[in-house]
């Protein structure tokens, strides 16, 4: 019996519509791109806010994959295997926000890769471009002993609120938010990011109220800022509306036109911390109220995860060396009793889809879906009970996934660097599994050391969090003679404790095939010349740059290229190093509200053309009409109007451009005329005019567009 063929307009029809529609939006835009009808600087911006990244290889795409806060279940698990697996090259990639990324995509392959994610809770909308970024959260939250209380349901509420939130989409650059439940430990890394949260109760009268201490304006990059103090204590209730304030106040008076002074550290820098405060609650007393706000609070303050097996306790006696080893390094107990939380180290944060669909099979044995990716690029298991152990030991061995290292001196954080990256000067990648091959060979004395933290990134941008590690690396270049090799800054003096409470400093730079010898030095002169439990960021300072310069002096040489080509090849790469750098993506290029707008209306103009030669003249003339409110909202947001101030476009429109004189009075009545008519019912040849007057509408749009926004006409 023959299998019936599912057309394929109807082969995602279960997805929600919503959902469905931006996905059919961004193939439509795909293809018109690839037909020329498209701008290419507006398509850029436009994929990355789906994920969708160009590689350093010519024709191919890394699309990055949003996981919020970390959150990860089996089915979720496998199809990432699945799609790694058809679409990629087999390995999913663990980044330091805790995404998932796969390289190696073709564009062509992005819409339905998008579609099957979508069948399992997942999208890849602002995953990347200028945009709020995947919200972090401490991967022990609600495990963790240490905890004021569980971030979780307010990170997470945070993540989905400010998700395609309409005032979240103008910014000069990325935004990033994330949640730690205490000051102390290193996983929320809170003094970092743009809005950093972190758990506070203060009492209340009779009653404890749950809130959080608040910093903005921190970030990495080629100059790191720490966040400033915006607040002791914001009550959850706040949290919501304070971050959507923020968001309009940075869309508002952030940098657009120089990149790089477009982050929000730099805004709240140029207005002053007391100033930009008081720009934010001045905006937050306008905000219309928002259900979203509280809606979520009563179930967050009875959040629970529930364990699939009961607790358990664990006897050591007779277990093998390795086995103890691993629960040592790689495992600690949660605050529940019984139970244990079980990292899997992923050196440099990759897992294969074999790796990856057996680990949801083994998972699924154990517990219920509480896995979360991490910071340092590895994947959390909660909820083992502690007597399980060796059982999911055993199985972690059979899938090759219980090397020993996590949070160890051999977890090595990595960006992908020249692997993939067009901003890559040297290979981050070829740095880190050098160094874990050492650690295996070489340096296994230094593997296991829980005191020092090593970062790696394949520039100055630090996306590999080089500047809070104790001991950093970012990749540079350096010409001797008609040769040019790879070479790393190193920083010393970061501290991921308290949040990411220090940053680094560049104390020399070596050549990458000294990097090994580098950490030996730097770490035997630690244990030698430390004073009591003095941390390395405080032994760096007290040494001093003077006498650590000294100490690497020798290994800061660069030979000749006669004398010792092996220099002048990077890791990983038997070629001699070519110094490439492209135009990254990181952020795209900055592109006004208005155009992404006038795209939109365009779209529809062309989506009422397909549906009107099907006949389907109704849904050709809603299209047109939603045409011209895409274009008249352009323009609104030029006059300072945004769409959550929830004014009627049509009316704000004849208000402001009609009456004034400043739209083309025939086309401006044109679209009043068809808010009057509706879009029912015009026949083929008043549907055909709405089209027309849709195209024109659009086209004296842009013109005014240009004119407001400074363009010569």
């Amino acid at each position: 019996m023959a299998t019936a063929v599912i057309p394929e307009t109807d082969r995602w029809s279960h997805l929600p519509p919503e959902v469905k529609q931006e996905l059919d939006v961004f193939e439509t835009e795909l293809r018109r791109v690839q037909q020329g009808l498209v701008s290419e600087k507006v398509f850029l911006e436009f994929r990355l806010r789906h994920g969708v990244y160009g590689q350093r290889q010519p024709g191919t795409q890394m699309q990055r994959i949003k996981i919020p806060l970390g959150m990860l279940n089996m089915q979720q698990m496998e199809c990432l295997a699945n799609l790694a697996e058809e679409y990629a090259d087999s390995v999913c990639h663990v980044t330091t926000r805790q995404d998932i990324q796969l390289h190696f995509v073709d564009i062509n392959d992005t819409p339905n890769l998008m579609r099957r994610l979508a069948e399992v809770g997942i999208t890849t909308r602002e995953a990347c471009g200028n945009v709020v970024r995947n919200v972090c959260a401490c991967p022990n939250s609600g495990v963790c002993g240490d905890e004021v209380f569980d971030t979780t349901p307010y990170a997470r509420a945070m993540a989905y609120f400010m998700l395609r939130h309409p005032d979240a989409q103008n910014f000069g650059r990325k935004f990033k938010i994330a949640f730690s439940g205490c000051e102390h430990h290193p996983c929320g890394l809170a003094l970092m990011h743009d809005i950093g949260a972190i758990a506070q109760i203060r009492q209340q009268g009779a009653k404890l109220e749950r809130g959080f201490k608040v910093y903005v304006g921190g970030g990495l990059g080629p100059l790191p800022y720490q966040a400033k103090l915006y607040s002791e204590f914001v009550p959850a209730a706040e949290m919501l509306p304070m971050a959507q304030a923020i968001a309009r106040v940075f869309a508002r008076l952030g940098e657009k036109k120089n990149r790089g002074r477009a982050r929000s550290k730099f805004l709240v820098e140029k207005l002053g911390i007391d100033e930009f405060i008081r720009l934010v609650h001045e905006e937050r007393e306008k905000l219309p109220f928002d259900a979203r706000w509280t809606g979520y609070l009563a179930e967050a303050e009875t959040f629970q995860e529930k364990p699939l097996r009961p607790p358990s306790s664990l006897d050591l006696v007779g277990r093998s060396p390795e086995f103890l080893r691993w629960m040592r390094i790689n495992t600690r107990p949660q605050r529940q009793p019984g139970y244990s939380a079980v990292t899997v180290f992923l050196p440099l944060g990759d897992i294969s889809s074999d790796q990856m669909r057996g680990l949801a099979r083994l998972v699924r044995q154990f517990v219920r879906d509480t896995v979360r990716t991490t910071v340092e690029q590895n994947l959390l298991v909660r909820w083992i009970p502690t007597g399980d152990l060796p059982d999911f030991y055993d199985g972690l061995r059979e899938l090759e996934l219980a090397e020993v290292g996590a949070g160890a001196l051999a977890d090595i954080t990595a960006c992908p660097g020249t692997d993939s990256c067009k901003l890559g000067i040297s290979s981050s990648r070829g740095l880190a599994a050098l160094l874990h091959n050492k650690f295996h060979n070489g340096l296994s004395d230094l593997a296991d050391r829980q005191d020092l933290k090593i970062k790696i990134s394949g520039c100055f941008n630090s996306c590999g969090q080089h500047h809070v590690a104790d001991i950093g690396f970012f990749g540079s270049v350096q010409r001797k003679g008609a040769h040019v090799a790879p070479v790393f800054q190193v920083l010393l003096g970061g501290q991921t404790e308290g949040n990411a409470s220090a940053y680094g400093l560049a104390v020399a730079k070596v050549p990458s095939k000294n990097a090994p010898a580098v950490i030996k030095k730097l770490t035997d002169l630690y244990s030698s010349e430390r004073a009591g439990e003095e941390k390395f960021s405080d032994f760096a300072r007290r040494l001093g740059k003077a006498r650590i310069k000294e100490e690497l002096q020798e290994l800061c040489a660069l030979p000749g290229y006669e004398e010792n080509p092996e220099y002048y090849k990077d890791n990983r790469q038997p070629w001699d190093f070519h110094h490439s750098v492209g135009t990254g993506e990181c952020a795209g290029e900055v592109v006004d509200q208005s155009e992404f707008q006038l795209e939109d209306a365009g779209r529809l103009v062309f989506e009422a053309t397909l549906a009107f030669d099907e006949g389907h003249h109704d849904e050709a003339a809603a299209k047109a009409y939603q045409a011209h409110i895409k274009a008249a909202d352009a323009l609104l947001y030029q006059k300072g109007l945004l769409l959550s101030d929830n004014y009627n476009t049509v009316e704000k429109f004849r208000e402001l451009f009609y009456e004034t004189g400043e739209f083309y009075a025939n086309f401006a009545e044109n679209f009043l005329r068809a808010a009057q008519e509706g879009s029912e019912g015009l026949g083929a040849e008043k549907t055909r005019r709405r089209l027309e007057e849709a195209t024109l509408f659009i086209e004296m749009a842009q013109t005014v567009y240009s004119r407001m926004a400074g363009a010569k006409v």
